[in-house]
């Protein structure tokens, strides 16, 4: 299991085996911030505490009735704690993105953001808008579309019932325009299928979405860098950016000079932008060349792809559909 640690001295990822116990879990939280009486939160955007001493040490993290695989914690020093001269354990040489939401691993590593790092989020000053841009990560949870629009246009990432029911009623109301050769299905099928909480969502579901909320959608595309803008023309608009097979959101963490760290926790994000401010559009693109470089993305066409419910292997995204359409497995990872 993997968790994103965030701390007063930046970020960091913690990686756990199946056997990993609270105590483990508290000594790399630890060892990573530098704090030893601290208090933990996670679930966001309805952060709610995870009171690590109200269990045994030696309790398995699997059997604490919490899944925090994927997970975002948020680690503060306790009020009234004095807290003695230690320093965080210095970052391991890392071989991928550490703030990905990847698939569960079985070895136990830790990295901290002291400075700015290739395996940190990356973070696009902009003093035009008193902030800082910021890749707001999703969960790797096949709902990661409904939850980067519903973060932007509601607000919140807890939509995604919602939003796929609206996609589905714009497909009743629309018979002619949604017809089986755009859908690929019948459109009573697609219905259905849509409102299944592993379906994946794409490019129908934001060109409905966009045309719904009046506002534009782009998306960016990682391994390209091209921009495919819906609903065009709308007065405002907000960023999901495309990796391949998972969409995370661009946001405005407004900051201070020099504009160099964003805020970790997204309660003041901006999310839509004016439509007509070029520099936003700007920003978005730099900082996905800065993802790019960093091969934040997968290679749909090509890449090797592994049911993580049966075992078996398929090549791209095609392959990986099929499959899911003919046994119901929706959960995948890319195989090494």
């Amino acid at each position: 299991m993997r968790m994103r640690v965030r701390g007063p001295s930046g970020q960091s990822t913690v990686t756990l085996d199946e056997t990993a116990t609270v105590q483990d879990l508290r000594t790399q939280i630890a060892e990573s911030t530098g704090l030893i009486s601290f208090d933990v939160k996670y679930g966001y955007p309805n952060l709610k505490p995870l009171a690590l001493d109200q269990f045994e040490s030696h309790q398995k993290i699997v059997d604490l009735g919490v899944n925090l695989n994927g997970e975002q914690l948020i680690v503060a020093q306790r009020e009234g704690a004095i807290q003695p001269n230690v320093q965080p354990k210095e970052p391991a040489r890392a071989t991928q993105q550490s703030w990905q939401q990847p698939s569960t691993a079985s070895t136990a590593s830790t990295s901290r953001k002291s400075e700015p790092s290739p395996d940190d989020p990356p973070e696009i000053a902009s003093p035009e808008h008193n902030g800082t841009f910021v890749l707001r990560v999703m969960p790797d949870d096949n709902s990661c579309l409904f939850r980067a629009v519903g973060a932007a246009v509601m607000g919140e990432m807890d939509t995604m019932v919602e939003l796929r029911s609206i996609v589905a009623g714009s497909i009743q109301s629309n018979p002619e325009e949604y017809s089986t050769a755009i859908l690929g299905k019948k459109p009573d099928e697609y219905c259905r299928w849509i409102q299944n909480e592993d379906s994946w969502g794409g490019a129908i579901e934001l060109k409905i979405l966009s045309e719904y909320f009046n506002i534009e959608i782009c998306s960016i595309d990682v391994q390209t860098l091209h921009m495919f803008q819906f609903n065009e023309g709308a007065p405002n608009r907000c960023i999901v950016v495309y990796s391949g097979i998972h969409y995370d959101v661009l946001a405005l963490s407004p900051s201070n000079p020099f504009y160099a760290g964003a805020n970790p926790l997204p309660h003041d994000d901006i999310k839509t932008f004016d439509a007509v401010d070029p520099v936003v559009l700007e920003k978005a693109r730099e900082l996905c060349q800065v993802l790019q470089s960093r091969h934040y993305y997968t290679d749909t066409a090509g890449f090797s792809v592994r049911c993580n419910t049966c075992g078996g292997t398929f090549t791209g995204e095609k392959g990986a559909t099929k499959h899911a359409a003919e046994t119901g497995h929706y959960d995948f990872g890319e195989a090494s």
